[in-house]
């Protein structure tokens, strides 16, 4: 089969989690095994070091997954692979990168020049909104790409600030495309998935496992150049995306806020480490050249 297919296979087989696709896509790549290959799923669990009781469920399921394969019945699914030619660039050069994307909608946005990450509190207050309104929203008019995680509150409305200016957007869940949580967001979810970019590295089916969403910021992280977190309390998941993103070495922007009150706390963190803090539209542009 075509490695691509293998990646898919994996991808869709549980028992395998991203240290094991990981441990997979460098045994293709030293082995240089980037077009054919006939591996077994016995093979596979010794490269991907999958113990018991993970072992039994991933030989079950890859094999069954095969077959279905041989039927063209995945095939229907859009998706790319970290081997193919459009992946995203900076994507491939994370730690654990995900070896499949399935997405929904105008996948050309991936290859956009300027994408911004905006992240923040999912309660977001009337000073989130007043920033992303007064300040987010006349930068990404520029011709920014927003990419976000389609959750309540920043996320959402970081989205819609987007589509307010006819700019494009990116939702990376952590769910399959075909699930909608939180249940709130699902006429968004559906019309990004149409006009915009949805993407997962999730199968159709796959519900919202509390580690999904670790793993989903490390992709929005990945992706960006650029990351803004308007509002975040101390170890909030807006934070844990910043600092996966200071890792990648993106650059990280935050918003000031009231020393008096919590959902600030994140941002003058990031401040005070080094992120640089953001006043006006301008000083998210300058980040982009313009």
């Amino acid at each position: 089969m075509k490695s691509r297919e293998l990646l898919l296979l994996i991808k869709l087989s549980k028992g395998i989690g991203i240290h094991g696709e990981a441990l997979i896509y460098d045994w293709l790549v030293q082995e240089q095994k980037c077009t054919e290959v006939e591996p077994s799923a016995e093979k596979l669990v010794q490269i991907a070091r999958i113990k018991p009781p993970h072992k039994q469920q991933f030989i079950q399921d890859f094999n069954q997954n095969v077959n279905l394969l041989k039927l063209h019945q995945l095939q229907a699914q859009l998706f790319i692979t970290i081997l193919d030619a459009d992946y995203p660039d900076q994507l491939r050069e994370i730690y654990l990168p995900p070896i499949v994307l399935f997405y929904a909608g105008n996948g050309e946005l991936l290859k956009s020049d300027w994408l911004l990450g905006v992240v923040g509190a999912r309660k977001a207050s009337h000073y989130s909104i007043e920033t992303l309104r007064n300040i987010v929203r006349p930068a990404v008019s520029q011709g920014l790409t927003v990419v976000s995680g389609l959750a309540e509150g920043v996320d959402k409305l970081s989205h819609q600030c987007a589509i307010s200016v006819g700019q494009p957007t990116i939702g990376v869940i952590g769910t399959g495309l075909d699930v909608f949580y939180p249940k709130t967001n699902e006429a968004l979810q559906r019309e990004m998935s149409e006009k915009q970019l949805v993407i997962s590295e999730y199968p159709a089916g796959t519900s919202g496992a509390r580690h999904h969403f670790p793993e989903r910021n490390r992709i929005i992280a990945g992706l960006v150049q650029t990351l803004l977190v308007t509002e975040a309390r101390h170890q909030s998941g807006s934070l844990i995306t910043a600092n996966l993103a200071l890792q990648e070495n993106r650059n990280v922007l935050a918003i000031p806020g009231d020393v008096t009150r919590l959902l600030s706390t994140g941002c003058n963190e990031l401040i005070a480490a080094g992120a640089k803090p953001i006043l006006s539209a301008d000083d998210i542009l300058e980040e982009f050249r313009f």
